[in-house]
């Protein structure tokens, strides 16, 4: 049985473990409400910005002198896994969840022959996949440290990609994070950004929506092409940074609901032993008392 100072000092630690995991949630909640407001916000231009590509390139397929950036190289032999996670933990399965996901499509595209490529972006996906994946890793990209991931993050991302497709290092790049879906549901997701996936059979029937370029179709496109980019990785980052800030304040809430159980079980078994040892010295003064 432990001794009464033993489980003081259990339940004092208990206690300031409860007041950290308390404070962590309610920073993760202040922090909630901006980064879901910003991922909310940018869905709907990602979404729209990546329909209309879409029917380029299902204008374009075949064409020799697509953009690459629209109609990939013509291959699909390596693909690129870019996976978004986390720059710290203590958030549940949050991280978990994206890196099995990166992983397990690691492992489908490799039964299928094909080559595979991981670009990490956070330390956590990174820690994960390396454990099985290492010798995939083309580069890790890491903020930690920075308050804040603003669009020139993501558009530096987006030029290391743009990079490694100008020099052939792959031929189908895809996105895999967390989707922000409620405070208590992220989705672990899969986007395709090269080549930009085509519509679905159903939403090209009916009239199309015809594009015209002004100074000149080159030029836009130039200009489009890497900002979409960008764009695609940007939500997803920020779709990762509201997702980790609501599973982080889900994680906190139930370890210090999961601390004020232990304090109470603590706390009875001290009163329980404190009370069998105040019994025992009874009955040895009132032995001893009756001996004399």
């Amino acid at each position: 049985m432990a001794t009464l100072k033993a489980l003081r000092m259990r339940i004092n630690s208990v206690k300031s473990t409860r007041k950290i995991t308390q404070a962590m949630k309610m920073v993760a909640a202040a922090k909630l409400r901006r980064a879901q407001t910003q991922a909310e916000a940018a869905r709907p231009y990602a979404e729209r910005m990546a329909r209309m590509l879409g029917s380029l390139g299902a204008a374009v397929a075949g064409s020799p002198d697509a953009p690459r950036l629209l109609a990939g190289t013509g291959g699909d032999q390596t693909y690129l896994l870019v996976v978004v996670s986390a720059e710290r933990g203590l958030s549940g399965a949050f991280n978990t969840n994206v890196s099995r996901l990166g992983r397990g499509r690691a492992r489908e595209l490799g039964a299928q022959g094909k080559t595979v490529r991981i670009l990490s972006v956070g330390r956590k996906g990174a820690a994960f996949l390396k454990r099985e994946l290492a010798d995939r890793f083309v580069g890790e990209v890491s903020f930690a440290g920075q308050k804040r991931v603003g669009f020139e993050d993501a558009a530096g991302v987006a030029t290391m990609i743009t990079e490694m497709l100008e020099r052939g290092e792959f031929d189908v790049c895809e996105l895999i994070y967390n989707r922000f879906q409620s405070v208590i549901t992220q989705v672990p997701s899969l986007q395709r950004l090269i080549p930009s996936p085509m519509p679905e059979l159903a939403e090209t029937k009916g009239p199309q929506a015809l594009y015209e370029y002004e100074p000149g179709e080159d030029e836009i496109l130039a200009q489009l092409l890497p900002q979409n980019l960008a764009i695609q990785v940007y939500r997803a980052l920020l779709e990762s940074a509201a997702g980790f800030y609501g599973s982080q304040m889900n994680a906190m809430d139930n370890a210090t609901r999961n601390a004020g159980e232990m304090i109470k079980k603590l706390t009875l078994n001290y009163n329980r032993t404190r009370q069998a040892n105040i019994t025992s010295e009874l009955i040895e003064i009132i032995s001893g008392a009756e001996a004399v």
